[in-house]
């Protein structure tokens, strides 16, 4: 009996760490620099990228966080210096799907964005809808990031 309780806990701890060792080996997992960002809302496509501000997302096995700040070296105060976000995320196949649970904007919390995701060498582009009913935001969103190496 004893041996078959230890040979069911020996099964039992190497499946869940097969499950966690997969869900670490997911291709999306590390930081990646925002290189490239537009949006499409109704028929006009515009870009949202600025190349006064540097954003990063970081990727675990389990949550995103993204962090972005003005590298201007401008002090003005209109500006708005910092942005983060973060939550827990799903990838499966190539649809990955954010559940943004901490945000600066307290009113893009507790949203659900889903979006394809294309893998190409050190380059990640991720296309999805980008809706949020209370601030009336409902558009389509194309980023390119660039894998950190260092």
């Amino acid at each position: 009996m004893k041996n078959n309780c230890l040979l069911f806990l020996g099964i039992a701890l190497s499946t869940l760490y097969g499950c966690a060792t997969k869900q670490s080996d997911t291709p999306i997992q590390g930081t990646w620099e925002l290189v490239s960002a537009t949006a499409t809302e109704k028929d006009s496509t515009y870009s949202t990228f600025d190349p006064k501000r540097k954003m990063i997302k970081i990727l675990n096995p389990t949550h995103f966080a993204f962090l972005n700040h003005d590298i201007s070296g401008q002090n003005d105060s209109s500006a708005t210096r910092f942005s983060a976000g973060g939550g827990k995320y799903t990838f499966t196949d190539s649809t990955y799907t954010e559940y943004l649970d901490y945000y600066s904007d307290k009113a893009w919390e507790n949203n659900k964005f889903e979006f394809v995701v294309k893998l190409s060498g050190d380059t990640l582009v991720q296309k999805g809808v980008e809706k949020v009913e209370k601030l009336g935001i409902d558009r389509v969103i194309v980023e390119t990031y660039k894998r950190v190496t260092n």
